[in-house]
């Protein structure tokens, strides 16, 4: 057997992060970029072209072995030409969709007697749902953007109006805390999840995350890890997926699905023995997959927000020195105000410790703090 060429679709820092266990295990990467100072089309072979434009895209997969995506920007019919066409696309266009479509995804967890929060599709006429409620855009939108807290009915109707499109409305949970947990499943339908993880959000961006999940019982855990299961096998996953969840009081509700690497799996660089980007690689080229076991007691992980600073390479001098064990991952992205433009990890057995170096460095990286 030859080593295969992977082609992802996107340059982005995921794309970025899966170079290096690429390279490890052999596999020629390929990226189809937008841009060639995309995060990762500057240190990997890359293809220019539009992830919209059908010709452009079969033509970049036509130079590799199995293609797959580092976001859900690629339109339902570009995927479908490339399987019609005979390439090797994972996931496919029919589990995908989940990820790209809010109300299809509704409707599965629905279909999967999965735990969803009171919902409607929406297009004008009756709401079905007390107010306040939260309305969505069905497709796009990520880090907290297509989402909006609606209070009244007029509120609702303005919105849509603006957005010129059906929404997808969603009762307004009283949650106690958001929780994330990848799982990862292979063509021939080995799965294996790692563990959950708390995700620190500020205005609907992750800042930080803390793996695992703490002061949560075993029965929480267990729960998530077999919601995360049952999704991979109910939608025939292949690849790397974020099942992102609330906590309220001891349920979990389905909140999204994200399927590809995500920001809350990127304590596993570190913090597992296969991280999320290995794991990927290995799922869609149907390998065996890795072991995803904890390597250390506590992960944090914290997400480097654009601020003041534009120089990102000299405050590694101070947080090189005062925190040795801390982990850095820069994207190369223009820094703009709350961009995410890196990430910085740490791992440890005192859980305050570790939460309070990961903030010292954020605040560091960020200009809100100078020494």
């Amino acid at each position: 057997m030859a080593f295969p060429r992977l082609g992802v679709i996107g340059a982005g820092q995921l794309a970025r992060m899966m170079v290096a266990p690429a390279t490890e295990l052999g596999i020629s990467l390929r990226l189809l970029a937008q841009d060639p100072t995309d995060s990762a089309a500057q240190i990997c072979d890359h293809f220019i072209g539009n992830p919209t434009d059908a010709e452009a895209v079969l033509n970049f997969a036509r130079t590799c072995d199995v293609v797959t995506f580092e976001h859900e920007q690629v339109p339902q019919s570009v995927i479908k030409n490339l399987e019609n066409n005979g390439i090797k696309v994972y996931p496919r266009s029919d589990s995908f969709i989940y990820s790209q479509n809010k109300v299809e995804m509704r409707k599965k967890m629905d279909e999967l007697g999965l735990p969803n929060p009171r919902w409607q599709h929406y297009s004008g006429g009756n709401v079905e749902i007390s107010y306040p409620l939260i309305a969505k855009t069905i497709t796009g939108g990520y880090d907290g953007r297509g989402v909006f807290v609606i209070k009244n009915e007029g509120e609702l109707l303005d919105l849509h109006n603006d957005i010129g499109q059906p929404l997808l409305l969603e009762e307004k949970l009283t949650f106690d805390s958001e929780i994330a947990i990848m799982v990862a499943r292979s063509p021939h339908g080995q799965a294996a999840t790692w563990a959950a993880t708390w995700t620190v959000q500020d205005g609907g961006i992750c800042t930080s995350t803390i793996t695992p999940v703490p002061d949560v019982s075993e029965e929480i855990a267990t729960a998530a890890t077999k919601i995360a299961l049952n999704i991979a096998q109910g939608i025939s996953l292949v690849g790397v997926m974020a099942v992102e969840l609330f906590k309220v009081g001891d349920s979990l509700i389905v909140n999204e699905l994200a399927m590809r690497p995500h920001n809350s799996g990127h304590w596993t660089i570190e913090g597992s023995r296969t991280s999320q980007f290995e794991q990927h690689i290995r799922a869609v080229l149907d390998l065996p997959l890795g072991d995803t076991s904890l390597t250390s007691q506590w992960v944090v992980m914290g997400n480097i927000l654009g601020g003041e600073k534009n120089d990102m390479y000299r405050p590694y001098l101070h947080l090189m020195a005062r925190t040795p064990g801390l982990k850095f991952h820069h994207y190369r992205k223009d820094v703009r105000p709350g961009r995410k433009i890196g990430h910085v990890t740490l791992l440890g057995d005192d859980l305050v410790e570790l939460r309070n170096e990961v903030q010292h460095a954020l605040d560091y990286l960020s200009g809100a703090v100078d020494e």
